[in-house]
């Protein structure tokens, strides 16, 4: 794998750069998981939240793709930490996801007072074999200084929503320094309309000159950032469109356009604000 498909975790694990996501796909998630296998990508993330873990393990036994080829990650809901039966969740998403360990286990948001009891009890399963890599989602600079006062394991990943108009890169800096890969959730900025990443004059027109779409530019435009991304859709052509992506280049000149496109826009909920 050459350094666009692949990412070395911190803990030496390989992780695809360029996965699928499963947000809200509902009841079209087990045949745009299939096509996603089928269009060549072996990284699938999901989540307890999503309510799509069974529908994805159904997708990964019906492709009868060796389950050493997958890539799999899902997540920590709030609620189940707020409950305190971390646990009993994580075994059920690996029922769900019919499989005996996961790639990737995620926090899916810093809940207060209790990420850190969550963060233990992720290291056993890590320890124990069950969990290949731990890491968390939307976790703020200020999240992950107070999670590693006391973690025996560092987080492999951070995924947080990322995007042209939102390129954090104050983040992206700090994750650089502590050996934290970075993953984009909602990497395309919203869906397309007004005042979209995908309806942006700059970005068209670059995607323009490269024969591109301009979901394409960006998705490529994350990658030469050294960020995993993970572009949802549940519509065949658009699966196979997003992974066609590793036989161009953007110039420098290029990145440095996209990369000034920022606006300190979120289209998802605010880590330090958020109520669910």
């Amino acid at each position: 794998m050459n350094f666009l498909t692949s990412k070395t975790l911190n803990n030496g694990v390989e992780m695809p750069r360029l996965g699928f996501g499963v947000f809200q796909s509902g009841g079209d998630t087990k045949q745009a998981a299939l096509w996603a296998l089928e269009a060549g990508y072996r990284h699938i993330d999901t989540a307890k939240a999503y309510h799509n873990e069974d529908a994805v393990g159904e997708a990964i036994k019906e492709s009868g793709i060796d389950r050493k080829e997958l890539f799999i990650t899902t997540k920590l809901w709030n609620q189940d930490m707020r409950d305190h039966t971390q646990r009993e969740n994580i075994e059920k998403s690996l029922e769900y996801l019919q499989t005996d360990y996961l790639d990737l286990l995620l926090i899916h948001w810093p809940v207060a007072g209790v990420y850190k009891e969550s963060w233990k009890i992720m290291e056993e399963f890590y320890k124990e074999g069950k969990i290949r890599a731990i890491g968390v989602s939307n976790f703020q600079i200020h999240h992950l200084d107070d999670l590693l006062q006391d973690a025996e394991v560092v987080p492999a990943v951070n995924q947080i929503e990322c995007h042209p108009y939102l390129t954090q890169k104050q983040l992206f800096d700090y994750c650089d320094q502590k050996g934290i890969a970075v993953e984009a959730w909602s990497p395309l900025g919203g869906s397309k309309g007004t005042g979209s990443v995908l309806s942006d004059p700059v970005v068209n027109e670059i995607a323009g000159r490269y024969g591109k779409s301009a979901a394409q530019l960006i998705i490529r435009w994350h990658l030469q950032r050294d960020t995993i991304v993970i572009p949802k859709s549940v519509h065949k052509d658009r699966i196979f469109a997003n992974g066609d992506v590793f036989d161009f280049e953007i110039s420098q000149k290029d990145m440095e356009a996209v990369t000034a496109l920022n606006q300190d826009r979120r289209f998802g909920a605010d880590p330090d604000n958020f109520n669910f």
